[in-house]
C-alpha cells in the first residue's frame, strides 16, 4: 500500500533507480484491485494476471538494459468509454455488452508507447452521460472517501481507483466536467485542456458537438504535466487536434508566475447555486493567491447558463449514433439516459440557432474576462458529492439548482474551449474534498498548470488520500 501512495512522478523515479521493480508494482496493483473491488467497483474488466506480470517482467528487462521509456512499467487504467486492444468497450451500455476493442485510442496508444501497461477498464456512466458513475452493465461505483457517495462522472471509475490508491495512472475525458467533477469529488487534480490538446479518436463519425477532450486526472500537478507531455500533439485521427507546443509541460512548471498576476474570482458565475461551506473553502483558496503576491479581482455576473442547451445538443448527437437501436431496443438503456436522448426532438433549426448565439455570447464574455485578468477562479462543483446511486439535488440550502447544476462551473469552458483545471482547495464541513477551478486563456494549458502548481506548493494535498474506509 505504501508503494501505491506515491505520485506518478515519484513512482517513475523509483522504477528508474531500481528501488522498486515493475513486477512488484504490478503485483501491488492487482492485489489492491482484489482488496477494493467489492467496495469501489471501479475496475470492471481486467487483462489476465499472468499476461500483466509477463508485461511487467519485460519492462523490468528494459530498465535493466538501460532502454526504459518515460513511464516504463507503470500500470494504466483505461476509462470504459475508450478503446484499448483486447478489452471490452461497453460505454456502460447493454447494447455494447461483450464488445471487444480491436484498436487503441490515440491517447492510450501514446501512453503504451511510453511504457505504460494497460491493466483494465474503469467504470463510467452509460455513454458518459451523467456525473454519477453507474450503469446497467457493471453497476455502481463508489467513492473511497465515503462508500455511500459517488466519485462523480463520467470519469468516476478512474477517479476512484486513483484516489483509493489502486492504480497510479488512468485515462479520463471531459465533455461538460467529466474530468473536473470526479477530480473535485475525490480531491484529485484534473485538467480539461484546450480543445484538441490531447488527440482523441478514432471515431466512427465526425463530432459536430465539439466540446469533449481527453486529459489527465492525477494525484499531483506534476503528474498531469508528465501525462500531458506524453499524450499531446496532433494526430490525423482527430481533426481538432493541436500541434505539439514545442516544449515540455513538466519543465514549464519550473517557471514561477510573475508577481502581481491577476486572478479574477467569481463565486457563482452569475448563476451557480453553491453550498455555503463549499463557497467558504473556495474563497479562502482563491485568497491564497493574494498571499503569494498576486492580485485578486472580483468578477460579477457571468456567461449565459448553458446547462439545458448542453443536454439538448448532447442528446441530439447521441441520437445520431443510436437511432438504429431505437425504438426496438429502448428498454436496454437506462431510463435517465434514454430520456435525454429523446429530448433531442426539441432540437429544431431555431433551437440550434439559439445555442449557437449563446455560445458566441459566451465567447464574448470570455474574451472580455481575459482582457482584464490572467486567470479566472471559480468553484469546481457547487456541493458535496450526491449518493452513489443519485439523484442530484434539486436545490441547495433552499435555493433552486439551475439545469445541470452539478456542472454549472464546468460546462461553460467546454463550450468555449478554454483550459480549466481543478485542485483540492480544502474539505467541506462533512470532511469531503472541495475543488477550486482555475481557467486560463485559450491554448495556454501551460499557464493553468503553473498557476495550479503555485497553489499546490502553498497548500499541498498529496499524499493525503482515503486509502482505507
Amino acid at each position: 500500500m505504501e508503494l501505491l501512495s506515491l505520485s506518478l512522478t515519484d513512482l517513475v523515479a523509483n522504477l528508474e533507480q531500481k528501488k522498486v521493480s515493475p513486477v512488484e508494482l504490478m503485483d501491488a496493483v492487482l492485489d489492491r484491485i482484489d482488496a477494493t473491488h467489492a467496495d469501489l467497483n471501479a475496475f470492471v474488466a481486467l487483462h489476465d494476471r499472468e499476461k500483466l506480470l509477463a508485461d511487467a517482467r519485460s519492462a523490468e528487462e528494459r530498465i535493466a538494459r538501460g532502454e526504459a521509456r518515460p513511464i516504463e512499467g507503470i500500470p494504466l487504467g483505461v476509462k470504459d468509454l475508450e478503446d484499448t486492444v483486447g478489452l471490452p468497450n461497453t460505454e456502460g451500455s447493454l447494447i455494447h455488452k461483450g464488445r471487444i476493442s480491436q484498436r487503441d485510442t490515440v491517447q492510450v496508444g501514446r501512453l503504451k508507447a511510453a511504457g505504460a501497461i494497460v491493466v483494465g477498464k474503469t467504470n463510467a456512466p452509460e455513454f458518459g452521460y451523467t456525473a454519477i458513475t453507474k450503469n446497467l452493465v457493471y453497476g455502481v461505483t463508489r467513492s473511497p472517501w465515503n462508500l455511500d457517495l459517488t466519485p462523480g462522472g463520467s470519469s468516476g471509475g478512474s477517479a476512484a481507483v486513483l484516489a483509493g490508491g489502486v492504480c497510479p495512472l488512468v485515462t479520463a475525458s471531459d465533455g461538460g466536467g467529466s474530468i473536473r467533477i470526479p477530480a473535485s469529488f475525490v480531491g484529485a487534480f484534473g485538467l480539461k485542456g484546450s480543445q484538441g490538446r490531447v488527440a482523441r479518436g478514432p471515431f466512427g463519425q465526425w463530432e459536430f458537438d465539439d466540446k469533449s477532450v481527453s486529459g489527465p486526472l492525477t494525484k499531483t500537478v506534476e503528474d498531469a504535466a508528465l501525462q500531458l507531455d506524453l499524450t499531446c500533439g496532433a494526430a490525423p485521427e482527430d481533426p481538432n487536434s493541436l500541434p505539439h507546443p514545442g516544449f515540455s509541460y513538466l519543465e514549464a512548471l519550473a517557471e514561477d508566475l510573475p508577481a502581481g498576476t491577476r486572478f479574477g474570482y467569481s463565486p457563482d458565475l452569475g448563476h451557480g447555486v453553491v453550498q455555503s461551506d463549499v463557497a467558504r473553502v473556495v474563497e479562502a483558496a482563491a485568497r491564497s493567491f493574494e498571499a503569494m503576491g498576486h492580485t485578486l479581482v472580483p468578477v460579477s455576473g457571468g456567461p449565459p447558463g448553458l446547462g439545458r442547451e448542453w443536454g439538448l445538443l448532447g442528446g441530439f448527437e447521441m441520437a445520431s449514433e443510436l437511432h438504429r437501436y431505437l425504438p426496438d431496443r429502448e428498454d436496454e438503456f437506462g431510463r435517465t439516459f434514454i430520456r435525454g436522448v429523446q429530448a433531442m426532438k426539441q432540437v429544431s433549426a431555431e433551437a440550434w440557432g439559439e445555442m449557437a448565439r449563446k455560445r458566441m455570447e459566451l465567447n464574448g464574455w470570455c474574451q472580455s474576462i481575459f482582457s482584464d485578468v490572467d486567470f479566472l477562479l471559480t468553484p469546481t462543483v457547487p456541493y458535496d458529492p450526491p449518493p452513489a446511486k443519485g439523484p442530484f439535488p434539486d436545490e441547495t440550502e433552499g435555493r433552486r439548482q439551475p439545469p445541470a447544476g452539478v456542472a454549472a462551473f464546468t460546462i461553460p469552458f467546454n463550450w468555449s474551449w478554454h483550459p480549466a483545471a481543478t485542485m483540492r482547495a480544502g474539505l467541506s464541513d462533512a470532511g469531503l474534498p472541495v475543488g477550486l477551478q482555475i481557467v486560463g486563456p485559450r491554448h495556454r494549458d501551460d499557464l493553468v498548470l503553473r498557476a495550479a502548481f503555485a497553489f499546490q506548493r502553498e497548500q499541498p494535498w498529496h499524499p493525503r488520500w482515503p486509502t482505507s474506509w
